[in-house]
């Protein structure tokens, strides 16, 4: 089970049952065909959407999506984070983190920040690049950066660790 939200939109519940997908627990009547890298073909009520995933976030979960040329921005929470906001335990119960590691293997694009720099949560820290996609590593809450261990460049694995912070921010 998933919640997706088109930014400033209306949350989507998508579940699968049977090897079909439901939206609001209606079948979605959709086949989707993945192309190649980050772009797929949707047909939908015999209607041809084209679709590239642009960039994604998925330390929070949000992806910018290219449906026939508009960029959206969509939010999707899965079963256990939607069962955390339910228990009043979601994003701000989340704990700082004082080491960003890479989601995914891949290379660094670009590093946008330096040791001793104050970051506030949405902020790039820097771009991956994985299966032929850029991902901007975003800060999740405010925090100075210490060191950066990576550079320009440099391939990683996941887990990797890219940036370590200092325990509290000094803004």
């Amino acid at each position: 089970m998933y919640q997706a939200t088109v930014l400033g939109g209306q949350p989507l519940l998508l579940t699968q049952q049977d090897h079909q997908w439901l939206i609001n627990g209606l079948p979605a009547g959709a086949d989707i065909i993945h192309l190649q890298g980050n772009q797929y073909h949707l047909i939908r009520n015999g209607q041809s959407i084209s679709l590239e995933v642009v960039s994604a976030d998925y330390h929070n979960k949000q992806y910018q999506i290219k449906v026939d040329g508009q960029i959206l921005t969509v939010d999707l929470k899965d079963k256990t984070m939607l069962l955390l906001e339910q228990m009043g335990l979601g994003a701000k119960a989340k704990p700082k983190l004082n080491d960003l590691k890479a989601p995914m293997p891949g290379l660094i694009v670009e590093v946008q920040v330096q040791p001793g720099q104050v970051v506030h949560k949405g902020d790039v820290l820097l771009v991956l690049e994985a299966m032929k996609m850029e991902n901007a590593i975003k800060a999740d809450h405010e925090a100075t950066v210490d060191q950066i261990k990576v550079q320009k460049g440099d391939k990683v694995e996941k887990g990797t660790v890219l940036i370590t912070f200092l325990k509290e921010a000094t803004a």
